[in-house]
């Protein structure tokens, strides 16, 4: 009699047993790795000096991906809200133009009245910067400007929309933010970025955002 074309020989038995053991915890681990890096935590990789000086070229970001809320894996869906978005917040998020991942800080939020003259930013009338060559104060974090370039487009009375945020880089003269494409929706923002843990020259290490 022919063998059964549903017997299962040596090779495949073994085969079996070690997927039973090892390959569906591995693929389990595997998706679990995934869900994670799409809801919870990522990273991101430098690729311009917009944010110059306090990110350069070829940085390596971690992005909280639960600061501002819980997402459903591979959706914009929100699980439980999280914190909303504060000026001064580095952020990572789609381009509203094009849809390239960009890095960028908030400046300004909903309600805000924003002027921006040869990249020297005041929020509701107030300056940001005491002084020339001071860094601009955003409460919880101070930023020291890349203004070598210029100071980019200026603004003149810009109110931000609910819902909204308005994003800059740090490296006023050489960044494609918001002056160009418009505001950015505080719902479609991926993550915060919370420090820098790796840097071309100088390897490992960590620096708080």
């Amino acid at each position: 009699m022919p063998p059964s074309p549903w017997r299962v020989g040596p090779r495949g038995a073994r085969l079996r047993g070690w997927l039973r053991r090892e390959g569906l915890p591995l693929v389990l681990l595997l998706g679990l790795l995934l869900v994670a890096r799409s809801s919870l935590a990522n990273h991101y990789h430098v690729p311009s000096g917009s944010m110059e000086p306090t990110l350069v070229p070829g940085d390596r970001v971690v992005v909280d991906m639960r600061a501002y809320g819980l997402r459903v894996p591979f959706t914009a869906w929100t699980l439980w809200p999280g914190d909303a978005p504060v000026a001064g917040d580095v952020v990572v998020f789609r381009s509203p133009s094009d849809g390239v991942r960009l890095i960028k800080r908030v400046v300004a939020v909903a309600g805000d009245r924003v002027d921006l003259v040869d990249g020297h930013l005041s929020v509701n009338g107030q300056p940001l910067a005491d002084r020339p060559g001071a860094p601009e104060d955003f409460g919880d974090v101070e930023v020291m400007l890349n203004l070598d370039a210029g100071g980019g487009p200026d603004l003149d009375g810009v109110v931000v929309p609910e819902g909204q945020v308005l994003v800059l880089g740090d490296h006023r003269g050489a960044s494609i933010d918001g002056r160009y494409f418009g505001f950015v929706p505080a719902a479609s923002i991926y993550g915060q970025a919370r420090g820098v843990f790796w840097r071309s020259g100088e390897g490992f290490g960590w620096r708080r955002l």
